[in-house]
């Protein structure tokens, strides 16, 4: 047989067995072993055939030419023959499989094929396992208070070089290339770029349900090559329930000041029982908690306390006498106690009313290190981040400023989109017209469209990483995504329509927390209501609408009036086994078509109108409860914490709505943007009662920074921006 066809037919039995295996997950040092047994396999019948033609030496190796490039992605292309192979080359592949499994469960250092390597792929080995083992130990690590992933998910990105493995050591930067996520088999990312520079605070926005909390999770585990110095931290799940209260907790998860610390009483209980040869090492250990700052560990502990709404006794209580709120905001607070390298928050303002928003805001505004937020609030984006990042088609775009400046650019980015998606449809078209099928119209697009990529990219970032670049694919038509809310008005009414007249209220057992409370509402109305956690937001509102009844005083309202009532629990009255338009049509004895247009005027998508109720998502819930008070037709709208199951373009079609109603509107809510959008006058519950509070919205913040000891930082950019405009 001749020599190249009998090589030939080894190399594709032994693709073939690879291929039978290839569904198992094989890490990327087996496959280049196995890259390996078929270039030994090429070498050793290129020999053979050398020795029939008498030209060469019996030891005389192949020339260069020969060899064949390995793929940067460690891919091997599995090609299928119907050539039989003999029983001879059959049992000589089988023998080198065997080896090769054989040499799997042997010690890497020990591994024959690590003989064949040259010195200098041994070193670029070695550091590769090195780098590979100290990446597991991070992973089995992880950030603190993270999630593990699921096993559904699945990334893949470029292999680095080991010029680019030694460069992550001493790189300060995140940077991820051409990487793709999938989860249970849809792509969340397609070779897209991560670029975290350090110290940049990051907003991370688009699409609910489209990947940002998964991008997340994939840093926090180090799924990404990651410089080892760099600590990432995210804030996820609540601390534990324990005996050690809130600011113990703090203190606790500084490792260095603890130990140093305990060593310095053990020290010191030493020196005491007259071993004064501990000294030196005592001076060395309070040199070090000066250097840094166990001093000031507890006032800074505390502060940071404060400021999400901990009074001191609170501060002291144990963790496992707080609700899970409570302890989801200890866990904040100890994120930014930590001070991580890269500090990654998801949502963080849900768990927390206006006053800890207010906080939090200004706090990020001096953040030094970097942060990495998703975050439905506006405002805080806007405050607090100095680049958006923005999920997109399954990639990442980079905007410099914050998110009102990113707003601006897109739009004027998806207008040219729009237009270069519409030129290349016409191009399509034309070449179509022109006797070419789709799939070559498509093919010479996309030549086009690398020609033009190959063009734009700069000189300077030419580099050797080019062939690494992500594949072009066609242009997509720019997501549209609209919503828009809208209430009926009501008829008119004669006063006084709702209020509550010399009301005192406490729960049984309980200290008051209302004492002689007057307040009362109109169709005109705008109200917010602001106040720290625990002193009766939520309880005011229930009063309001008779849901609780006052232990003296009276509820005043209008006989006829309709009250519609949307809260952040809303979606859990809803019957599970119904789907959306199901429950519309029993309830209003509405058409099938008009339970789903009312439901698709609240922004939920056509798929989820025959879904199950107990399979919807929160967000989808709340649209459904939504939906449900505006076919009530209500006078009177009352709104507790509306934007937590809300996205960003919800929330400004809600703000569009209330601007638009006629009735009354009561509002409790930590997004600064909705009450600023909606005009809302401010009412402060303190001290048992409820007052107008004297001044707009940056004299409550102000007034509360400054009761909180805070430097004030620069002052909101909505405000700024409503200023000169």
């Amino acid at each position: 047989m001749p020599a190249n066809s009998k090589q030939n037919k080894i190399e594709k039995e032994l693709k073939k067995v690879k291929l039978k295996e290839s569904e198992s997950e094989v890490p990327l040092s087996d496959k280049s072993e196995s890259e390996e047994i078929i270039q030994e396999t090429r070498s050793k019948t290129t020999k053979k055939k050398s020795k029939k033609k008498g030209k060469h030496g019996e030891n005389e190796e192949p020339s260069k030419g020969d060899s064949k490039k390995k793929s940067k992605h460690q891919e091997i292309e599995f090609e299928e023959s119907n050539n039989e192979i003999s029983d001879e080359d059959s049992a000589e592949a089988s023998d080198m499989i065997t080896s090769l499994r054989k040499d799997e469960k042997e010690d890497v250092n020990d591994t024959p094929s690590e003989k064949k390597l040259s010195h200098k792929e041994k070193k670029k080995l070695k550091k590769q396992q090195e780098y590979e083992k100290q990446m597991e130990m991070m992973t089995k690590k992880g950030g603190q208070g993270h999630s593990d992933l699921d096993a559904n998910f699945t990334v893949s990105q470029a292999q680095k070089s080991a010029g680019q493995m030694a460069a992550l050591e001493n790189a300060v930067d995140i940077k991820v290339e051409n990487f793709s996520i999938s989860a249970k088999g849809k792509d969340l990312f397609l070779n897209a770029n991560l670029l975290i520079a350090n110290g940049r605070r990051y907003g991370l926005v688009g699409p609910n349900g489209h990947g940002k909390t998964t991008l997340l999770r994939h840093l926090a585990q180090r799924a990404f090559p990651i410089p080892p110095h760099i600590d990432i931290l995210l804030c996820e799940q609540e601390v534990t329930a324990s005996d050690m209260s809130a600011v113990e907790t703090l203190l606790a998860s500084d490792v260095k000041r603890t130990e140093l610390l305990e060593e310095c009483k053990v020290l010191e209980d030493e020196i005491e029982q007259g071993n004064i040869g501990k000294q030196g090492r005592l001076n060395e250990v309070y040199a070090e908690l000066k250097a840094i700052g166990a001093d000031s560990a507890e006032p800074r502990a505390r502060r940071i306390l404060a400021g999400l709404g901990f009074n001191r006794e609170m501060q002291n209580r144990a963790t496992k006498n707080f609700s899970g709120g409570w302890r989801m905001r200890v866990s904040l607070a100890r994120a930014l106690y930590i001070e991580p390298t890269l500090l990654l928050l998801d949502e963080p303002t849900n768990h927390l009313d206006l006053n800890a928003v207010i906080w939090l805001d200004n706090y990020l505004q001096g953040w030094t290190k970097t942060l990495l937020v998703v975050s439905h609030d506006q405002s805080f984006l806007d405050n607090v981040c100095n680049e958006i990042i923005h999920l997109d088609q399954q990639k990442l775009f980079y905007y410099k400023g914050n998110y009102s400046m990113f707003k601006k650019m897109y739009a004027q980015k998806r207008k040219e989109m729009i237009k270069e998606y519409e030129k290349q449809e016409k191009r399509l078209k034309e070449l179509k017209s022109h006797g070419q099928s789709k799939k070559q119209a498509e093919k010479k697009q996309k030549e086009a469209l690398t020609r033009k990529q190959e063009k734009n990219r700069s000189k300077t970032q030419r580099d050797d990483n080019d062939e690494d670049a992500a594949p072009v694919s066609l242009l997509q038509r720019p997501r549209e995504y609209l919503v828009k809310f809208s209430f009926p008005d009501p008829p008119p009414l004669q006063p006084p329509i709702l209020g509550l007249h010399n009301v005192d209220f406490n729960f049984p057992g309980q200290k008051p927390l209302f004492n002689q409370v007057d307040f009362g509402i109109d169709l005109n109305s705008r109200i917010a209501i602001v106040g720290p956690n625990g002193v009766g937001k939520s309880t005011f509102l229930k009063l309001l609408v008779g849901e609780l009844s006052p232990i003296r005083g009276e509820l005043i309202r209008n006989h006829r009036l309709r009250i519609g009532r949307f809260d952040q629990h809303s979606g859990e009255h809803l019957t599970a086994e119904e789907s959306p338009a199901e429950y519309l049509q029993r309830l209003f004895g509405l058409q099938y078509e008009k339970a789903r247009k009312a439901l698709g005027t609240f922004g939920l998508a056509s798929h989820a109108h025959t879904i199950k109720m107990k399979d919807l998502s929160g967000g989808q819930k709340a649209r459904v409860a939504l939906a449900e008070l505006t076919l009530m037709a209500p006078d009177v709208i009352i709104l507790d914490e509306p934007t937590n199951n809300l996205d960003i373009e919800s929330i400004d079609a809600l703000a569009e709505a209330i601007n638009s109603y006629k009735g009354g509107v009561v509002i409790v809510s930590h997004d600064e943007r909705l009450i600023r959008e909606t005009e809302c006058t401010l009412y402060v519950i303190e001290e048992q009662t409820i007052n107008e509070v004297d001044g707009d919205f940056d004299d409550y913040r102000k007034e509360l920074l400054e009761s909180l000891g805070e430097t004030i930082n620069s002052p909101s950019i909505i405000a700024n921006a409503a200023v000169q405009q």
